[in-house]
Order: structure tokens, then sequence, then C-alpha cells
């Protein structure tokens, strides 16, 4: 029995250069000595932050996002697109921006792909705790009308299951959070850990 074919990548090109994304299109060496076309959508990853004060509660941030044409409750997050900052230095750095929070204690609390059939976007999600209120460096466009909401995190994890918060990277965290929480949040990884998708 043989073992897993090797998918090489036979050519590639850009075809597509953004702000933020690239797209570029690969052939790719298939099983049964065959090639396919695979279009790749290209992402610097991003980070959030659930945010958990001492009552149990999860900041979140509601804004507006032009693809669904809606506003969208979220967690705090942001691009890691500033060169050489590292994951976590990006989401404290997000969390003081958008929501006027520090944290004291962070760690992480799940990496996801978030679409791995068309793109290597890969999202790391922090739980951070131990918050301080720091002054907020408000952005531009769509940051400019940004609000905050306090939610019991189990109200935010059925939120979810409703329904009701569909932002994926949101929705990944929270009902992870809900489950560290009742588990004590203990086993949770440092916040240093290595991510397997990026080398931040």
């Amino acid at each position: 029995m043989t073992g897993p074919h090797d998918h090489q990548v036979v050519s590639t090109e850009t075809v597509y250069t953004g702000r933020v994304i690239t797209v570029r299109r690969d052939e790719v060496s298939m099983p049964g000595d065959t090639t396919s076309v695979r279009d790749v959508v290209e992402h610097p990853g991003a980070v959030g932050v659930v945010a958990l004060d001492e009552q149990g509660r999860v900041l979140l941030v509601n804004q507006y996002r032009h693809p669904v044409r809606r506003r969208l409750d979220e967690l705090p997050a942001g691009l890691l697109d500033v060169a050489g900052e590292p994951a976590l230095e990006t989401a404290k750095r997000e969390l003081a921006e958008e929501a006027g929070h520090a944290a004291d204690t962070w760690h992480v609390l799940v990496d996801t792909l978030t679409s791995s059939g068309m793109t290597d976007e890969a999202i790391r999600v922090y739980l951070a705790r131990d918050l301080r209120e720091v002054d907020r460096d408000v952005q531009e466009h769509e940051e400019l009308d940004l609000t905050i909401s306090w939610l019991p995190l189990s109200e935010a994890a059925d939120r979810v299951l409703a329904g009701e918060i569909e932002n994926g990277m949101a929705a990944v965290g929270l009902l992870a959070a809900d489950r560290a929480a009742r588990n004590g949040f203990t086993g949770l990884r440092p916040a240093d850990a290595p991510w397997r998708s990026r080398t931040s």
C-alpha cells in the first residue's frame, strides 16, 4: 500500500494583488497522474481577543462590514500586517485601539484556518483576563463608529448557537472560551505557544 499522494505545485501565477489579499493560480499534481488548477487567496492572517472581565462578561465590538452590508458583533481583532510584529503584540494593540483595554493575563485560546479550501488565512484567538482600561486610539473608516458592549460569556455562546453572532472568529472564540470557562481555564496554551500555520 502506498502513502498519501505528494501534491506538488507544477506551476503558479499571481492573478491579482490588492491592499490586503493576493490571489494566485496554482496547477497542482493530483493522484492518478493528473493535475488540477486551484485558485488560492493569500492572506496575512489575523488575531482576535476574547477579553473577559471579573464578572465573566466578554467584550464585543460592533462595526459595519461592507462585504455583507451590515453591522456585526465581533471580537476586537486585526490583521497581522505589521512587519515583524509578533501575533501577541498585534492582539494587545488591537484590544487597546478598538476597545480601550489592556490585559495582564494572556493565553492562546484557539487557532483555526478560516476556509482552507480556498485561502491560507490563519487566525489565532487569545483569551485576555485581568483587564484594565487604557486610552483608546480611535482609528479611521469603520472604526470611527465602532461600538463596544459587554455580555455574559454564556449568553454570548448562546447567541452563537442561535445564529445571532455570525462572524467566524467570534463564533469560534466565544464557544472555545465558554468551554474553557467550564473547565476552569485549565489546560490553555501559553500566549507565546507555537503556531503551526504561522511563524509568529
